[in-house]
């Protein structure tokens, strides 16, 4: 029988260990590896191909163990006339009265330049009169790496030969690193994130967003809500809390958008003070303390609808004989809720913390709706960051490895504050059996 029930309460879990996986466990499993990548819009996801373009050629000429001949070589382009060329020449529809007589003057010569092959063309009785078309016969007989895409390393290496270019090791390996177009594993997402100057500004930022918003609106003034509408006559208090609900209710966009309506240069509270002959001023936007005095209340008043809720019916299941028996020997309502109440919230104030503290890390919509990180970046946090660097980038390269690495960064924080949190609490006294049932 018990061996049935186990395999019945299974059963019903199974859908949420599926949804843990699915929503959880792999995608923090492919931020971990991403985080080690280099992978951007230039590299691809998928691979990559090999490629010498001008920005190559700048790099490698930076560096001592390339000669100022060999990067001439692979700047170079050269025209040959050989079986390939001709080859190719013919399936491009170039006359074949001209194309004969290439062969047959031309055949094994090579040449330096385009403006050389095109003087020995012109020498040929069937060459085009048009210089354009001149130059488009000549285009097959080209042999360059510049700005050709090679799918494979083999490939890549055998064009070099062609070209008479030949490498030793260290030349191979770097030219091969420099000219590679996909992504490759690495540590250097970590290593630019401790260099970069703005990390630890965001970093500052993020700590001052998240600590203010979770003390003072998820749990303080989630707590007070709780508490004041617990002492209120059951109608009133359901009413003051449905109130509550509305910004935890109502959808993002519109939330912002209702924020903005009121504190926008042209809105509700610069209208009213412009009667009194005040300039309208965008509390948004026009500085850095309104702006983040704007984010942590938007942000602020979601979380403290969610900690009111979980706090209330936490209240609503101490017994009330506690109450009435404190107020008996004449306990205040602030000797209450010191002494009764809050004790009896560890529990929920233990959850709201952890929970909202995670929310807070990873969550930035609504910020991205309000100031969009601004003023000049003063309000952009950690999570804003990393969904600029990995998914909306101005500049239009989106560094997904870099993004991934920033994401991981917000998931080992928010484990260890996780645990910090438990020890805090004293999660081990929390757990333990009453002594009236031992």
């Amino acid at each position: 029988m018990r061996q049935k029930t186990s395999l019945l309460g299974l059963g019903f879990m199974t859908p949420a260990l599926l949804m843990v996986l699915l929503f959880f466990l792999i995608p923090v499993v492919l931020t971990g590896v991403f985080a080690f990548t280099n992978m951007s819009t230039a590299t691809g996801i998928s691979g990559g191909d090999y490629m010498v373009t001008p920005q190559t050629i700048k790099h490698l000429s930076d560096n001592p163990i390339f000669g100022r001949a060999l990067i001439d070589k692979l700047g170079s382009q050269t025209y040959r006339v050989d079986e390939e060329s001709l080859k190719k020449a013919a399936g491009e529809g170039i006359k074949p009265a001209f194309l004969k007589e290439i062969s047959s003057e031309l055949r094994g010569k090579s040449f330096q330049s385009n403006r050389e092959f095109v003087r020995s063309l012109k020498k040929l009785r069937n060459r085009p009169r048009s210089t354009r078309d001149l130059k488009l016969a000549a285009t097959p007989f080209s042999r360059s790496i510049l700005n050709e895409r090679f799918a494979t390393e083999t490939a890549f290496i055998d064009a070099l030969g062609e070209l008479d270019i030949f490498l030793d090791d260290a030349q191979r390996k770097t030219l091969l690193a420099e000219a590679y177009t996909g992504w490759s594993w690495t540590t250097e997402n970590f290593k630019t994130m401790i260099s970069k100057p703005a990390t630890s500004f965001i970093a500052l930022n993020t700590v001052f967003y998240v600590a203010t918003t979770l003390v003072l609106f998820n749990i303080g003034f989630a707590l007070f809500l709780a508490v004041t509408t617990f002492y209120l006559p059951e109608g009133q208090a359901t009413f003051f809390r449905a109130v509550w609900l509305l910004p935890r209710i109502s959808p993002p966009v519109l939330y912002v958008l209702l924020w903005k309506w009121m504190l926008w240069d042209n809105g509700f509270l610069s209208t009213i003070t412009g009667w009194f002959g005040i300039a309208p001023f965008n509390y948004m936007l026009g500085s850095v303390t309104s702006a983040w005095t704007a984010v942590i209340l938007i942000n602020g008043f979601i979380g403290a609808s969610m900690g009111m809720l979980i706090f209330s019916s936490a209240l609503s299941s101490i017994p009330a004989s506690m109450l009435y028996a404190s107020e008996v020997d004449g306990a205040s309502r602030w000797q209450q809720i010191r002494h009764i109440i809050l004790p009896q919230l560890r529990w929920p104030i233990l959850f709201v913390t952890s929970y909202q503290t995670l929310s807070l890390l990873t969550s930035f919509q609504e910020i991205l709706l309000s100031t969009d990180g601004g003023p000049g970046g003063s309000t952009t946090v950690w999570s804003l960051e990393a969904y600029f660097t990995a998914l909306n980038n101005y500049a239009g390269n989106l560094q997904y490895g870099y993004g991934a690495s920033m994401a991981l960064v917000l998931v080992v924080v928010g484990i260890f504050l996780s645990l910090l949190y438990l020890r805090v609490f004293k999660f081990n006294e929390l757990v333990v059996k009453p002594r009236i049932e031992n």
